[in-house]
């Protein structure tokens, strides 16, 4: 019997079957299936169905034992495992913080990318956390394999204040071998902020093909210890300075003492510029300072060279940023830094008069 189109049929040699909706050349028809699927079918193929209706798919089922295997899955390849080179230099550890600029050539704006360095033999678990409101928080912890770098983070400007005091966490080990033991490490360290607003703090190094600024953690297994001064340390240096400024009369500007190299002092400390601060709030006193700040700056206007060192101490840092703040909008024109590390720890800021 003919196939013609609105029949219903159903395949000779497949399961299923359909209404035949139109015809493909001289030999082929289009069968629209239960799901709605028009299924391109030779017509030698398709056998009309009496009215009793569209066999349903059980009626058109093949016996079980026709039914065809199904194809296992190929087995996934077992990932080849890649041995470690060791050298001698990485017996020992190394291990650095890694920052680089996301855009170099716009650093004022850029954000940053974090890394960690594990230049050694040994696997490391580490964790890398900062410190805010007295407690430490993780910002990435994991493993790392040996002789290879891991991103942490990125971040921007508005995050370091954040990133002002960090801390790193090692657990070192080998794997399927002998290794000398190493002690687990905490190292905290204390980041200059400033640094990341001053292209030359990046400098070449061996990790990267792009400048970094790099905090070194552990060198040759010993972990990096930073200079540390004590609030009591600094305060009782303080007080000897001040009781020996006061049995001398300090000159105008309010400069403490000059250096033969003409490097002048100029302690901005509270205590230092008034005998009695009853009545002022914190702010009032942070403007005293400023107001300060400004009158020496105005003091040596033209004397090109003139290097000022401000002694501003360490505290929470806010009449640091805020003279920072003043070099970076109103005096733009001078060079500032960081003074001796050596002598002042981070409490001072040395200006130079251009």
């Amino acid at each position: 019997m003919a196939v013609q189109i609105g029949d219903k049929v159903r395949f000779l040699n497949a399961v299923g079957g359909g209404v035949v909706r139109c015809f493909r050349g001289k030999d082929q028809v289009l069968v629209e299936d239960e799901d709605g699927f028009e299924l391109p079918v030779l017509i030698k193929e398709c056998v009309a169905v009496g009215d009793g209706g569209m066999p349903t798919r059980t009626a058109f089922r093949k016996p079980p034992a026709e039914t065809p295997k199904a194809t296992p899955p190929a087995l996934k390849p077992t990932p080849k495992v890649i041995p470690v080179v060791e050298t001698p230099e990485g017996e020992r550890l190394n291990v650095c913080l890694a920052c680089l600029p996301i855009d170099s050539k716009a650093l004022q704006q850029s954000r940053y990318e974090t890394y960690f360095v594990n230049d050694s033999n040994y696997y490391l678990f580490y964790n890398y956390m900062s410190r805010r409101n007295n407690s430490w928080y993780s910002r990435a912890n994991g493993l790392v394999e040996p002789n290879t770098r891991v991103f942490l983070e990125e971040f921007g400007k508005e995050d370091l204040n954040d990133l002002e005091r960090i801390c790193v966490q090692l657990i070192a080990f080998k794997k399927d071998k002998p290794y000398s033991l190493k002690n687990a490490v905490s190292v905290e360290l204390r980041v200059d902020t400033v640094k990341f607003y001053k292209l030359h703090s990046f400098v070449p190094n061996d990790f990267f093909d792009e400048d970094a600024l790099i905090f070194p953690v552990i060198r040759k297994d010993m972990p990096e210890k930073e200079l540390v001064i004590s609030a009591a340390d600094l305060q009782e240096a303080m007080q000897q300075k001040v009781s020996a400024d006061r049995n001398r009369p300090a000159p105008h500007p309010p400069a403490k003492h000059q250096q033969e190299s003409s490097v002048i002092e100029i302690d901005l400390h509270i205590a230092q510029l008034l005998d009695n601060t009853s009545g002022m709030s914190n702010a009032d006193m942070l403007n005293y300072q400023l107001d300060k700040f400004r009158e020496t700056l105005a003091a040596y206007v033209g004397k090109k060279g003139q290097q000022l060192i401000f002694i501003h101490g360490k505290g929470d840092g806010i009449l640091r940023k805020a003279i920072e703040q003043e070099l970076h909008t109103k005096y733009r024109a001078y060079y500032y830094q960081d003074a001796s590390f050596r002598e002042y720890g981070f409490g001072a800021t040395m200006v130079t008069v251009r």
